[in-house]
């Protein structure tokens, strides 16, 4: 037997996915024809969705994402975080390395997600929160691996002192997570990352990936 589902907050929820999909908004008319709706429907749906600001429209009339939308996914981080943190301890104590967990916040990685190993008698510090650009470090270049590599399961990356002088990063991508962007990696002061790490990596970011799925 199928659910009753809600027609309008169906239309409503493709609205916002495709203003998700768009760098550059959707006109009405543009949002008329990609839900084959009528266009005073979708005056009204964004009307509802203003008023939360989930939906912003500029000065041309172009719908956009709006800035409730960021307030929502703020609260998505420790459901993300409670459901990676048994595989991120596995590896931090299995490596015997700081591991974590990245996502995309814009133009950066953001972990948000942080373990340190109990056994070892230094390891590096690295803190939930932290910032840096996808350009830098393994676990932002990991990410940017799978955007180019879509169709191909892209491994694991390695990287030494692009964030930290001596410290060197192996990470690898979350793969098949829907609304999901990011990585799961360790970072460890050693001249040369061993050579288990990168496979080891790539089993955490899966048990990641099935946990979030």
């Amino acid at each position: 037997m199928t659910a009753e589902t809600s027609q309008t907050l169906d239309r409503g929820l493709r609205v916002l996915k495709l203003l998700a999909d768009t760098d550059h908004g959707l006109t009405v008319t543009e949002l008329s024809h990609k839900l084959g709706v009528n266009r005073t429907v979708v005056y009204r749906l964004l009307a509802t969705l203003e008023q939360h600001a989930l939906v912003r429209r500029d000065l041309g009339g172009r719908a956009r994402v709006g800035l409730g939308v960021l307030r929502l996914g703020r609260q998505v981080h420790p459901l993300v975080r409670e459901a990676a943190m048994p595989a991120l301890r596995s590896l931090a104590e299995d490596i015997g390395a700081t591991a974590h967990l990245t996502l995309v916040d814009g133009a950066e990685a953001l972990a948000v997600a942080v373990v340190e190993p109990s056994w070892t008698d230094y390891h590096v510090a690295y803190r939930a929160g932290f910032r840096h650009p996808l350009e830098r470090g393994a676990a932002g270049k990991a990410i940017l691996s799978a955007r180019q590599q879509a169709s191909d399961e892209p491994g694991y990356t390695l990287t030494h002192g692009e964030l930290e002088a001596g410290a060197c990063g192996a990470a690898a991508p979350l793969l098949g997570v829907t609304g999901v962007e990011g990585s799961v990696g360790v970072v460890m002061l050693a001249d040369v990352v061993p050579e288990r790490v990168g496979t080891r990596v790539m089993d955490a970011a899966r048990e990641v990936a099935d946990a979030l799925r």
